[in-house]
């Protein structure tokens, strides 16, 4: 990657060469657009902080208590990145930090604590390749990275480090998505990248951005490339309408098991994922509906090369078909001043090969993983193999209370299917009682079911 980086670096300068960058009068992108309404988006209309000079503050926090009707013994959630455990009130995230600016120069830095500390970083095999432990290094970071703004068209932006990813749509932060359990579509695609970005603003209404980054939603890179990428989104004037695109490519396969798992570099993985929102009712002052919207979101990819063959499956035994196909839609009604808010919607997912499919807990890891040692840790794997099918259908509804727009309460009741066992049945992922302590009888599996249904009970601040 130190190449890339390079050539990277040299053409910036000689970017900046060609381009006064003297201070003028600037230009805001999507200034004056109203994206408070937007899935995955803040909110706010604005912060709490803004007078401060070089240092913006942000606080999230997310508290939630989830009840599977499932009732698994030991109250793990598996499957998911929002939720970790049953019938227990927890602290899901907190994260703090915010933004620095001096002159033309960037920063940003967002802590990582609670649950999501434990639930994302599991995620991640990149750190297995090599010495330094990786996960432990990044755990309790969302976000840091640092960069420069040029004044140039509405603004230039270059940043390396840890910055968030777009593809899925919903954001990585609770409080400014529609749904709590997101929909397949998101929470099996990245939430996070470590690389370098380029976000360039030729117009009010247009954001086109570049990625050069290690892999994906990985802290380290798996093979011998990094991954490549990019974001363009378009807004319109009116407010009413978003349109985006995400597109990936890059080298992210490991296989093996043990002390054999290794990266297989042959192999290829490309990813495009657009969303569409529409806001079609739009009355802010009502006492009844005040505001109308929907999102639609579809995902299309695949893996190609060393023993796979992305869309084709003229060959299943040797070659099989792998792919991820997945699609997710959310209406959502606001009432009285936009103090109360209606969500239902869903989505479907079918993903061969499995490469894609967030692991159950206790299942994931080909290696025993040193972050969380419990007895069931890598004993019985998820199977993960080129043809080993999956097929995921959710839907979901919830009602929202906003007194004012720092907090959210939210009840949502969210059902779940798999074409397989994946969910955390009566007998738990853990042990025949729930407890890590417990000798393993060994007849005892992990308890994966087909399906489930939850109430999730939630607060969501930002500030």
């Amino acid at each position: 990657m130190t190449k890339y980086f390079t050539l990277f670096i040299i053409a910036i300068f000689s970017f900046q060469t060609q381009f006064s960058f003297a201070q003028s009068a600037e230009k805001i992108p999507f200034d004056g657009i109203d994206q408070t309404w937007q899935n995955g988006a803040d909110r706010r209309d604005s912060s709490a902080f803004n007078k401060m000079k070089y240092f913006t503050p942000s606080i999230f926090m997310d508290v939630s208590y989830t009840h599977s009707f499932n009732n698994p013994n030991d109250n793990t959630v598996v499957g998911s990145t929002a939720l970790a455990r049953d019938n227990e009130v927890q602290l899901q995230a907190l994260h703090f930090g915010g933004d620095l600016n001096y002159g033309n120069a960037r920063a940003r830095i967002m802590t990582q604590f609670g649950m999501r500390s434990e639930v994302v970083p599991r995620n991640d095999l990149s750190p297995y390749r090599g010495q330094y432990q990786l996960a432990n290094v990044y755990r309790y970071l969302s976000e840091s990275y640092a960069g420069y703004h040029f004044n140039k068209w509405y603004g230039i932006n270059v940043d390396a480090g840890m910055f968030m990813s777009y593809i899925g749509l919903n954001s990585y932060y609770q409080p400014e998505n529609w749904e709590y359990q997101a929909s397949f579509t998101s929470d099996n695609t990245p939430w996070f990248f470590n690389g370098v970005r380029v976000q360039i603003f030729p117009t009010k209404n247009l954001k086109i951005e570049p990625w050069i980054i290690n892999g994906w939603q990985s802290y380290g890179q798996f093979n011998n490339m990094p991954g490549f990428g990019g974001n363009i989104t378009y807004q319109s004037s009116n407010s009413n309408f978003k349109i985006l695109t995400n597109d990936y490519y890059g080298t992210d396969a490991a296989a093996g098991a043990g002390a054999a798992i290794g990266g297989i570099p042959g192999r290829k993985r490309f990813h495009s994922d657009n969303s569409m929102l529409v806001r079609y009712f739009n009355r802010p002052t009502s006492d009844g509906i005040s505001r109308m919207a929907f999102s639609l979101t579809g995902d299309i990819g695949d893996e190609k090369g060393g023993g796979v063959n992305g869309f084709n499956n003229s060959d299943p035994v040797n070659n099989p078909a792998q792919y991820f196909a997945s699609a997710m839609f959310y209406n959502r009604i606001w009432f009285h001043k936009n103090k109360f808010a209606w969500t239902f919607g869903g989505g479907v997912m079918t993903n061969p090969g499995r490469y894609l499919v967030l692991y159950p807990t206790g299942q994931a890891s080909p290696l025993p993983n040193p972050n969380n040692p419990t007895q069931t840790e890598g004993a019985f794997p998820f199977s993960a193999n080129p043809g080993d099918q999956f097929k995921g259908w959710d839907a979901s509804t919830n009602f929202d209370f906003m007194p004012n727009q720092s907090i959210t309460f939210r009840i949502e009741f969210v059902h779940r299917e798999a074409s397989v066992g994946y969910f955390a049945g009566a007998g738990g992922v853990t042990s025949q009682t729930g407890y890590t302590t417990t000798p393993l009888d060994p007849n005892w599996k992990p308890d994966l079911v087909k399906s489930e249904s939850r109430i999730i009970l939630a607060m969501l601040f930002r500030l």
